[in-house]
């Protein structure tokens, strides 16, 4: 089965039978190919969608414990979450066209989570090529096949880098450079290993504040940082012609070159508040990169270069009512000169705003306090507030513009209710948008011009 699985995915199939030949129909990591939560669909494909009618019901599955949604690739959705039991993690793919359990693996988990959260995983599998990596909440980093789930190699980067647990578990997900796979890691020395969770102001980094591996066997290639864990996920970013990554580390912002994780340059962006959190991935345009937290600094804009950087603007430290966003965990959408996105750390203080990018003046913001994520399907956005409602918003600048409600919050047939919280941004492959709330993955088909919308 794993060689006709190689076999197929050459051609774009998958052994379940569905075409995935494009990239369009494809979404193999965190926020997508380009990082940036937007469909690649070819563009008379979008417009044949239309959003005044409801989506249609495709498939649902009843998910583990867990906060992330997973990646798509060869007609396969790999979902990573925990056993209900909360002793394993587990990776399972589906058929994308209906959702049929194709294999499903496990491997045991130790994560207990301090504040009562779920114990599966925050992360999203990154796929490549014939392989897909997961890192669990536990910080087990692992590198399986992708035609079987066979293990090819797994790290303990907890107990290898003596990680004392973050507030949160493990958040980050897996950047691919060339043949290696970079993670956040964050460890402490010996010396600290015996201080109590929930004391991370008593403990000291080790230089392992982001970790390369070797895709092959999992060896150490590199590890580079003074910081603790974050919960902001890795990217690239080209300069001229050379490629580097930058991290949205614990403390600030980091510019690394992939060859060996030399630290070209660190920006400075944490609250003062012990149980902050960086979480958001870093947003690019060309040379100017866009980052954001919710608990006291709020936003900076900089343009950037290999060895320096220059703010653009920075939002006045404490100062919520005159900061152009606080992005919790969830990462904005930059469309046409302008960031569309969540502000704020919970739904009393949360709304949907626009702000522009140049200069961070908001330019609309939505009186509803409620928390969201969002995705880009051409000129609209889905936006999936956490209970479980998803708006259908036309990219506009000047105002809030919704063009359509999809009330998934109530069952309707054999679909079934998305319930909070849904905390992870929607996957659009090709047709069909995936979301996940408590419990249940559900896929849905975009309705067309050409289609009855039934469900």
């Amino acid at each position: 089965m794993q060689t006709l699985y190689r076999i197929l995915l050459s051609f774009g199939l998958s052994a379940g039978g569905a075409m995935c030949a494009h990239s369009q129909d494809e979404w193999p990591r965190f926020l997508g190919s380009k990082y940036d939560s937007t469909a690649a669909a070819p563009m008379e494909r979008i417009e044949s969608i239309d959003w005044a009618k409801p989506p249609i019901y495709q498939w649902s599955a009843k998910v583990g414990p867990g906060y992330g949604l997973g990646s798509v690739a060869g007609g396969r959705y790999y979902h990573f979450d925990a056993t209900d039991d909360s002793e394993n993690e587990r990776l399972t793919a589906r058929d994308v066209e209906n959702g049929n359990t194709i294999w499903s693996v496990t491997s045991p988990m130790t994560y207990r989570d301090m504040f009562g959260y779920e114990e599966g995983s925050r992360s999203t599998p990154t796929i490549h090529g014939e392989s897909i990596f997961t890192f669990g909440v536990d910080g087990r980093l692992s590198c399986r096949d992708i035609g079987d789930g066979k293990l090819v190699w797994s790290v303990d980067t907890g107990e290898k880098y003596g990680v004392i647990q973050n507030f949160f578990g493990v958040g980050s997900s897996p950047l691919i450079v060339d043949d290696m796979v970079i993670v956040m890691v964050g460890g402490s020395p010996v010396a600290d290993q015996n201080i109590a969770p929930m004391q991370l102001n008593r403990v000291s980094p080790n230089g392992s504040a982001i970790v390369a591996f070797d895709q092959s066997d999992g060896s150490e290639r590199w590890r580079t940082g003074e910081d603790l864990a974050s919960y902001s996920s890795p990217r690239t970013v080209t300069i001229g012609d050379k490629p580097f990554v930058i991290a949205f580390a614990r403390g600030g912002l980091m510019m690394i070159d992939p060859a060996d994780g030399t630290v070209h340059w660190r920006f400075d962006h944490r609250a003062d508040m012990l149980e902050s959190v960086n979480a958001m991935m870093p947003v690019v345009d060309g040379d100017e990169v866009f980052i954001s937290e919710c608990y006291q600094v709020g936003s900076a804009l900089l343009k950037i270069n290999a060895d320096s950087f220059e703010p653009v603007w920075i939002d006045p430290p404490g100062d919520r009512r005159r900061q152009a966003m606080r992005s919790h965990w969830a990462t904005p959408i930059l469309a046409d000169g302008f960031l569309y996105g969540c502000s704020g750390r919970n739904s009393p203080d949360s709304d949907l705003r626009c702000i522009d990018w140049k200069t961070g003046g908001v330019q609309w913001s939505d009186p509803r306090r409620i928390r969201s994520s969002i995705t880009r399907v051409g000129d609209h956005l889905i936006v999936l507030e956490e209970r479980g409602r998803i708006e259908i918003l036309r990219i506009n600048p000047d105002k809030l513009d919704i063009v359509a409600t999809w009330d998934l919050t109530q069952p309707d047939g054999d679909r079934p209710a998305l319930t909070f919280p849904c905390w992870a941004a929607p996957i659009v492959v090709g047709d069909r948008v995936i979301v996940r709330g408590d419990e249940n993955v559900v896929c849905l088909t975009f309705p067309t011009s050409q289609t009855a919308a039934s469900r």
